[in-house]
Order: structure tokens, then C-alpha cells, then sequence
């Protein structure tokens, strides 16, 4: 189950200058916006995914960041296989748009994971600290060095919708890098052009990317996963659609609250 929560912030990571390209000044979401999503496989619903900043800033080195939480929760009879409850989340620094802090709660079954990481973007370091079940003592600290700066999954997923998307031409690809699970992670981005799509928050025009993925054995063929995003301010997920071996996983977006005017 941990699967649906991944592909959800799976277009993430800082753009590197595979295209080059810089964030607009005029940031497209802002304090207290929440989006809803449902996520099924097939015709079975599974969970709801809720992503949501906080009303206020929270100040970390005297810097105003966003904080921004991405709850997913299992639903209905699909908790019978597996009961999921969990909440990643960012500090996302309002001016460079970096993070400052990373964090996951995790509770699948039986399985828990609590742990948080301290980005030192200036001198390209990671400090993990990974908590016991309780999530009351640090059981575990590590240093990581980066090879640069770095995005989280949250932040990242933020960072793609402060980009210029304009001027991309079909075929383009964006090389994509963050940190992740202890690992530096790269990974391609393709952007497959534009496409009207029906949403619960009406007909959207969007831009449309393909992920490339390692090969594994969860997807089908080698683009497996589409992301559309709107073609408007907002630049608001809208859909997510995975082809796996057996059937295929979507996630949809069902309400968009406190967004931008």
C-alpha cells in the first residue's frame, strides 16, 4: 500500500540543468491551500491522499517557511488488507524554495517509521534522525554529503509547479534529483505535451509528463506513470495514472481549497 503514496509525489526533486529554467517569482499556491485526492485501483477505491500547507509560516533560522504535510490514509474495506496512516512533510524555505527540514510518520500494518532530516543546503549535508516506534527517542543519527542542493519528496513536488512549463516542447526531457531514503535519487522527467482532461474541478486544460522508470517489477513498459498538471496559475495536479503489470493505479484530484487568487 506503501505504493500509491510514492507514485503520488513521484514528479519531484530540484530541476537540475538537464533544462534549464528558473522558478516564476509569482509563487502559484500559498498558505492554507489543501488539495483532496482519491485513489483507486480499478473500479476499488483505496485511500485518500490530502496534500496541505499550513495557514502561517514557520520560522526556521529566522526564515518564514511553508509547512507542508501530505497525509494518506487507506479507506473502506481496502483497510482490511492493510491499514495505512501516513504523513510526510516539508519546511520549505519561501525564498529559495529548498528545504530545511523533511520528516515522515509512517504506520502500515505493523510496520512504523519515524524520522527526520535536516537539510544544510549551504555546506551540502543531510543529518538523519530515525526515532523509535513511540517516536520518543532517537535511536539512530547519520551525515549524509549532497552533491549539491537537494529537494525532498514533499518540497519538490511544490518546486515543479513554481516552474515556467510555457516554453517546454514536446520530447523535452528534465533530468530530476533529490534526496531520498538515505539515497540520492535521478530520474527523467518527459514532457509529452498538452491535453484537456474532465476533473471534479472541471474541464482542464494540462500539461502532460511521463516519469522514466528503473525497471522493476511493478509498472508496465518503460513510461508507465502520467502526471497532468493545469495549464493555468495554479499548476495543480489533477491526475496520476500508473500501468502496472496487473491493472492500472490513478489517483484524482477531488477538491482544491484556499488556493491563490
Amino acid at each position: 500500500m506503501r505504493l500509491y503514496f510514492w507514485i503520488l509525489l513521484l514528479a519531484s526533486f530540484k530541476f537540475t540543468s538537464s533544462w534549464a529554467q528558473a522558478p516564476e517569482k509569482n509563487i502559484p499556491f500559498t498558505f492554507g491551500e489543501e488539495l483532496l485526492f482519491n485513489v483507486s485501483y480499478g473500479w476499488i477505491d483505496l485511500a485518500e491522499a490530502r496534500l496541505q500547507i499550513g495557514k502561517t509560516p514557520i520560522l526556521e533560522n529566522a526564515q518564514p517557511h511553508f509547512k507542508i504535510d501530505a497525509f494518506g490514509k487507506t479507506k473502506g474495506a481496502a483497510s482490511l488488507f492493510g491499514k495505512v496512516n501516513d504523513n510526510w512533510g516539508t519546511h520549505l524555505n519561501t525564498q529559495s524554495l529548498l528545504p530545511r527540514l523533511s520528516y515522515r510518520y509512517i504506520e502500515e500494518g505493523r510496520y512504523r517509521r519515524n524520522e527526520k532530516i535536516y537539510f544544510d543546503q549551504q555546506n551540502k549535508k543531510a543529518t538523519l534522525e530515525l526515532y523509535d516506534r513511540e517516536n520518543k527517542n532517537i535511536k539512530e543519527i547519520k551525515v549524509f554529503s549532497l552533491p549539491g542542493t537537494v529537494q525532498d519528496l514533499v518540497s519538490g513536488f511544490y518546486y515543479l509547479r513554481t516552474l515556467d512549463l510555457s516554453n517546454m516542447r514536446k520530447g523535452q526531457e528534465i533530468l530530476i534529483r533529490g534526496f531520498f531514503d538515505k539515497e540520492i535519487y535521478n530520474l527523467k522527467l518527459i514532457f509529452e505535451g498538452t491535453e484537456t482532461l474532465e476533473t471534479n474541478l472541471g474541464t482542464k486544460e494540462t500539461y502532460l509528463f511521463s516519469p522514466k522508470m528503473p525497471k522493476n517489477s511493478l509498472f508496465r513498459g518503460e513510461y508507465p506513470v502520467k502526471v497532468w498538471i493545469t495549464k493555468d496559475p495554479h499548476k495543480i495536479p489533477v491526475k496520476i495514472k500508473a500501468n502496472l503489470f496487473i491493472g492500472s493505479f490513478n489517483i484524482d484530484i477531488q477538491s482544491a481549497r484556499g488556493l491563490k487568487n
